[in-house]
């Protein structure tokens, strides 16, 4: 499926994390168009998560703003102390504020996976999928808790829907199985299924293929292709294996100590001399 660069549905503009006097993130501009697949790199300690982290709501940034779909749903501008100690740029360009809460960013559409591997320990693959159908789920508390007739009949529907996923995923056969029994391999596939079951039309994945080995990583790229086609994704991904960004980035952004240093296709990434500089250094 090829992206369609007409429709944006994600932006982030001058987005700048402060932590004291620290700036982990510094003006990152980013967009991410429909069934685009979006990477976003650079050495440790760039910025990658902290980024994430600003999209989802788990942090709010110092200054700049986060839209989805054309509606700017977290925006942030330095306040109170922040005022004097600031060393981002574009002070005094935002004026609003708003948070969201990363429930709400997931009701908006937006889901995530960790660079450490989250699953339920306690609970089955197909238990994971389904605790993550929960969000949606339009019963009340008192009435899932009462196992009302609704409630009975749409937890059979979750389940109905999480097995079909578990079909597209390749996990039908391990169902059953604790999560932590998979493979690694396989308990990647897990978390990303646990994400797609929330719904979203936007996937935030931080570094996907970690710890695996090229085998699994080229099944890696070839799952994620083929869950954005079937699942009418656009999706965002932090990776350090260059073999997997690469090979299925449509565009990539390039981050150096917070700083946005570069942004193009793969090859123009991989031909620009600031990334050279960045990864592997120059002569003195």
């Amino acid at each position: 499926m090829k992206p369609n660069r007409d429709i944006e549905v994600m932006r982030l503009s001058d987005i700048t994390m402060q932590f004291g006097g620290v700036v982990a993130v510094d003006n990152l501009n980013l967009k991410v168009h429909k069934n685009e697949i979006v990477g976003l790199i650079g050495p440790n300690g760039a910025g990658k998560t902290t980024a994430f982290n600003c999209i989802t709501g788990v942090y709010e940034p110092t200054n700049g703003s986060v839209t989805i779909n054309g509606e700017v749903v977290i925006e942030n501008y330095p306040q109170g102390k922040m005022k004097d100690t600031y060393k981002g740029r574009n002070q005094g360009k935002y004026t609003e504020s708003k948070a969201m809460l990363p429930d709400k960013v997931t009701k908006l559409g937006v889901a995530r996976t960790f660079q450490n591997i989250r699953l339920f320990k306690g609970m089955t693959v197909l238990e994971n999928v389904m605790l993550a159908m929960h969000m949606n789920q339009k019963q009340s508390i008192f009435g899932a808790a009462l196992h009302s007739p609704l409630a009975r009949k749409e937890e059979a529907k979750m389940k109905e829907e999480a097995l079909e996923l578990l079909k597209k995923v390749d996990l039908y056969e391990n169902r059953d199985d604790m999560s932590t029994s998979l493979p690694y391999g396989k308990q990647r596939h897990l978390e990303i299924a646990r994400a797609l079951a929330t719904k979203p039309s936007i996937l935030l994945l931080d570094e996907p293929a970690a710890g695996m080995n090229p085998q699994e990583s080229d099944d890696l790229m070839k799952f994620i292709g083929r869950i954005r086609d079937e699942f009418d994704l656009s999706i965002l991904m932090i990776e350090h294996h260059m073999q997997v960004i690469m090979g299925i980035c449509d565009y990539i952004y390039v981050l150096n100590y917070g700083g946005q240093i570069a942004d193009g296709t793969a090859e123009e990434i991989q031909n620009n001399p600031a990334v050279i500089e960045a990864y592997l250094g120059v002569d003195e």
